[in-house]
């Protein structure tokens, strides 16, 4: 057979995602395997089948009968399942393919306990828990530190989405309206603001690692620091928005149809209701927003700091230095953590892709 792994001339590098990541959609179709919420359904058997194929795999170990397709879709299951580090079977509520319905619950929970304080605080917590047990089991095995900004994140970002949404909610007077609806939205985004600096607080003090071909270290940017932390927050804003701003949006709507006002037991229904629309918009937006910047991208280095450059300039392979820059999507601490296979772009301006590393 032809698409046997043997018979390649070219065999599959598993290292690096299928889909080129250089493109949009490349990144989205990359995304949509690693959040598809069906691989929390597969049996031990064939999580451990496809554990031993890709390992095998990575160690010159081939079947005569495994195929391609066989081959990517094992890696699948492998990456969404199993630590990238430490290579221990995850939690599953803290996998990739567990945020979909996992904020699909959570945001149907927000949208509709808005109203009291108790719903409030109740929720909110729920929703940084879950944040924090996706970041906890992503988390890279770095030092103590790591986990000590992980929980300090997770306590400023719960205190500020309920100090937030509470503050919001004494200005609505119309508990009923949209105003009062898109609040949850609004502590979520400010959340997202705290969490995220605040699990890269280390990369904005320190600079963010710059690295060449090879993989070396060539210096370290605070500027790429703070612009990287801006991208991932607006991603990690903008995969909330079409859920928890258009579903108040209809919510609103149904609340003031004739259906609705007299059956007194429609209200009941407002949970169920948030819930589904909830979970149809982010099967989307979770892939698409997480592809929205590149893992991995090249920089200009005549755009970074005057002290970077001099550092960068000063080696003996200066004109060949390949500079990266991570960026990190996650509600996934896995790219919090550095830890994707790099792509590298020149940054000659003979090279015919110049246009698109530059920033």
């Amino acid at each position: 057979m032809s698409d046997l792994v043997i018979n390649q001339k070219h065999r599959p590098d598993i290292s690096k995602p299928q889909w080129d990541q250089r493109t949009y959609y490349g990144r989205v179709r990359h995304f949509f395997t690693l959040t598809n919420p069906l691989t929390l359904f597969s049996s031990e058997a064939r999580q451990e089948r496809c554990r031993q194929i890709v390992v095998d795999y990575k160690h010159g170990i081939i079947s005569p009968t495994l195929t391609v397709s066989e081959l990517w879709k094992a890696k699948t299951l492998y990456d969404s399942t199993f630590h990238p580090d430490s290579g221990e079977k995850m939690f599953f509520l803290g996998r990739m393919s567990a945020q979909m319905p996992g904020n699909m619950l959570i945001n149907g929970m927000l949208l509709s306990l808005y109203r009291t304080f108790p719903g409030v605080v109740f929720s909110h917590w729920i929703n940084q828990s879950f944040n924090a047990v996706v970041n906890y089991t992503n988390r890279s095995g770095n030092s103590k530190a790591s986990n000590e900004r992980l929980l300090l994140s997770y306590l400023c970002a719960t205190g500020g989405a309920m100090s937030g949404a509470l503050a919001l909610n004494a200005m609505v007077k119309n508990k009923n309206s949209v105003a009062a609806r898109l609040v949850p939205f609004a502590a979520v985004a400010l959340a997202n603001c705290i969490n995220i600096p605040m699990i890269r607080s280390n990369e904005v003090t320190e600079g963010m690692e710059l690295r060449d071909e090879n993989g070396e270290l060539v210096g370290r940017s605070r500027q790429m620091a703070i612009l990287s932390i801006a991208q991932v927050t607006l991603s990690r804003i903008g995969m909330a928005m079409p859920d928890m701003v258009m579903t108040p949006i209809i919510m609103n709507r149904i609340t003031r149809t004739m259906y609705y006002r007299t059956r007194p037991w429609m209200k009941y229904s407002e949970y169920p209701i948030q819930t589904m629309l909830a979970g149809m918009a982010l099967f989307f937006t979770t892939p698409m927003c997480c592809a929205l910047f590149p893992q991995k991208t090249a920089v200009e280095v005549t755009k970074l700091e005057a002290s970077v450059q001099k550092e960068i300039f000063s080696r003996a392979d200066a004109p060949e230095v390949k500079a990266e820059i991570t960026r990190i999507l996650n509600l996934f601490s896995k790219f919090v953590y550095d830890r994707l296979e790099p792509s590298y772009m020149r940054f000659s301006e003979t090279d015919p892709d110049f246009q698109h590393c530059s920033l």
